[in-house]
């Protein structure tokens, strides 16, 4: 068993990376007002700030600030992941192992977290969740992928609409 050990900061910001478990399936696009909703529902619950995020087919990343006195992101995924799991018929092949734990297929367990530690770590984190539509072939411009918060980036003057293509 892997001996990764989380890194929990009161009020601290961090880049996620959260991916399904079948990176063929396209749920997340297919079902992105479901995770809207999954995620406002956690949100209004247990508050924390969307400073980015980008929906892609099989998995997304984003950025996220929490409460001062607050670590628990890791809660709120799990929230997050079963709130998103009601919306999804249940169809998917399970492993033994996901039968035996009563889990459902739709993603995998873990996630990427990354600390974010400085103004620099911070700006980067944010133009890569904003270039990755781009990366990946989905788009020939960041502004043409509709599941990103690049789009309030624009409107509050804090992108141009055609970055990175200048």
């Amino acid at each position: 068993m892997s001996m990764y050990r989380r890194n929990y900061m009161a009020g601290g910001t961090y880049f996620f990376t959260v991916n399904l478990l079948d990176r063929k399936k396209t749920l997340l696009v297919d079902y992105v007002d479901c995770l809207r909703e999954s995620v406002a529902s956690v949100k209004r619950k247990r508050p924390f700030h969307i400073d980015a995020w980008v929906v892609l087919p099989d998995h997304m990343h984003t950025v996220w600030t929490l409460p001062e006195n607050d670590v628990d992101y890791s809660g709120r995924w799990r929230e997050i992941k079963k709130a998103f799991n009601r919306y999804i018929p249940a169809n998917e092949l399970l492993s033994r192992a996901r039968q035996k734990q009563g889990e459902r297929g739709i993603w995998q367990r873990r996630f990427w977290e990354h600390t974010i530690t400085t103004e620099a770590d911070y700006r980067h984190h944010i133009d890569y969740v904003h270039v990755n539509p781009l990366k990946h072939g989905l788009v020939k411009r960041v502004k043409d992928w509709p599941y990103s918060s690049f789009h309030r980036y624009v409107q509050r003057g804090l992108y141009h609409e055609n970055w990175c293509l200048e």
